[in-house]
């Protein structure tokens, strides 16, 4: 009897995966699209870093709405977690893009709000989802992610700044803004690549497991 339901857990698991796995791989690409303009930009002003941050939340909404939709059980709790993101997601970005003239105080309080409620509810959605979801962990761990961006922001002081120099012989101050779009680009980018490793994870796991000449699984 045991064996029957171990079996019939793998064949759904490997069912879950096989419908859900371009999530993560979706939710990748604008992250990392994002991250690699900021590290390749000069421009780390807030209102930039709104218009970015903007970009990057309008996109991965519109991803977390289509698996809400399309790649979840209808009849879900997770599924109407992430349909409630996905809508916490789209409006952070408009606030983004509305915010992005109002400097600094913008960008800290449109960040943190949208880390705050998206990270706590990806956190929860995960661990109420242990041990019945193939997905528990990613949504952890994004979830806990997010909720550290949050911490970031809100202990980085907005009037840091400090003159470059010294060794490096760098002239420049850097200040708060520079420090907090870096955060977010260094966010976006660990982000990125727990996503690929995620979806490819789940992508190779859909695949049943290749049984023994005998008929028995192999291990």
């Amino acid at each position: 009897m045991s064996d029957t339901v171990d079996d019939a857990t793998t064949v759904d698991d490997a069912t879950q995966r096989a419908r859900y796995w371009p999530i993560p791989i979706l939710r990748a690409v604008p992250a990392a699209i994002v991250a690699l303009v900021i590290t390749f930009s000069t421009n780390h002003a807030a209102g930039y870093g709104l218009l970015l941050f903007g970009g990057f939340a309008l996109v991965e909404g519109l991803v977390l709405l289509f698996a809400g939709i399309a790649r979840l059980p209808l009849d879900g709790r997770s599924r109407r977690t992430t349909l409630l993101q996905a809508v916490i997601t789209l409006l952070a970005a408009v606030a983004g893009f509305a915010c992005n003239g109002f400097g600094l105080p913008a960008f800290i309080t449109v960040v943190v709000a949208f880390a705050v409620l998206t990270g706590a509810l990806e956190l929860s959605q995960g661990l109420r989802a242990r041990r019945r979801s193939p997905f528990a962990r990613d949504w952890t761990t994004i979830g806990g992610l997010t909720l550290l961006l949050a911490i970031a922001f809100l202990v980085t002081p907005p009037d840091y700044s400090q003159q470059l120099g010294g060794v490096e012989q760098v002239s420049g101050i850097l200040d708060a803004s520079i420090v907090l779009v870096g955060l977010l680009g260094a966010y976006l980018a660990i982000t990125a690549v727990f996503h690929v490793i995620a979806g490819l994870s789940h992508k190779w796991g859909t695949a049943a497991p290749a049984a023994a000449p005998d008929g028995a699984p192999h291990a």
